[in-house]
């Protein structure tokens, strides 16, 4: 590695030459993901209301109208973060809502965030691909903008479908790579070019994380692959939503 691909000295994170290939393929993917949330939790939010343009609630909020939630439901939310998907479950009136996420700093923020807002929600440090919940125990299992960040998406689809009740839905909120040429050019640009400068300026991040964002989106599976993957998981009738010219997509699901 040159020296000018190397990260500072104590910090951990993505580096130059780890982004220059597929960051989904590093053996060490969950430990990265982790050091590298511990260190822009804090700034989390800001940053995507600013660099999402204020659209990443609206997109939330459709996650939560696709669920079809009723008053009864059980919500577990997976890698919330800092708890903005889970407080909209919440908000909507869940019956329950869980959230679990794999970095304690989201966690200390996330439960900051709910006890101002006046809500119950418990949540829990976890791997996706190894929920320490009970067999069909949830209504709702949502995951945004985190099942890119899961190792092996395929097990955690497995552990969602686990944890299901029959009739139980299955959201994916997700980013994607927009159709249409024009679209997608102006996305590049934004995501490649400016993001990383001032999300890196906003955060004072030195691990990688926004050079790493429009990277793993890049690398990921399609919208059509991942509908796939949660076929192959049990999962039957799904549906998928294009949101914002196709910068992002929920996906639902339903076990049968």
């Amino acid at each position: 590695m040159k020296p000018s691909d190397k990260l500072p000295e104590g910090v951990a994170g993505w580096s130059e030459q780890e982004l220059s290939s597929n960051p989904h393929d590093q053996q060490d993917k969950a430990r990265k993901v982790e050091e590298m949330f511990t260190s822009i939790a804090e700034s989390y939010d800001l940053n995507n209301r600013v660099h999402s343009m204020w659209r990443d609630q609206a997109w939330r909020k459709q996650a939560v109208k696709m669920a079809s939630m009723t008053t009864s439901d059980d919500v577990v939310d997976v890698a919330c973060g800092t708890g903005d998907l889970a407080m909209a479950f919440s908000k909507a009136g869940a019956s329950s809502v869980l959230g679990v996420d794999f970095t304690q700093a989201m966690l200390d923020v996330a439960v900051v965030k709910a006890t101002k807002e006046g809500l119950t929600i418990p949540y829990v440090q976890g791997d996706a691909m190894d929920l320490e919940l009970p067999d069909k125990s949830a209504n709702i299992v949502s995951i945004a903008f985190g099942i890119r960040n899961v190792q092996k998406p395929e097990l955690a689809f497995a552990e969602f479908f686990r944890i299901l009740r029959p009739g139980g839905r299955l959201i994916v909120l997700e980013f994607s790579k927009p159709k249409n040429p024009v679209v997608s050019f102006f996305n590049g640009v934004y995501t490649k070019r400016i993001m990383p400068i001032t999300a890196t300026c906003i955060s004072r991040d030195q691990s990688g994380a926004y050079k790493y964002l429009p990277k793993s989106v890049e690398t990921f599976t399609e919208p059509a692959e991942l509908a796939n993957q949660i076929s192959q998981a049990g999962f039957a009738d799904i549906e998928q939503k294009s949101l914002t010219f196709g910068v992002c997509t929920i996906t639902k699901a339903i076990k049968r």
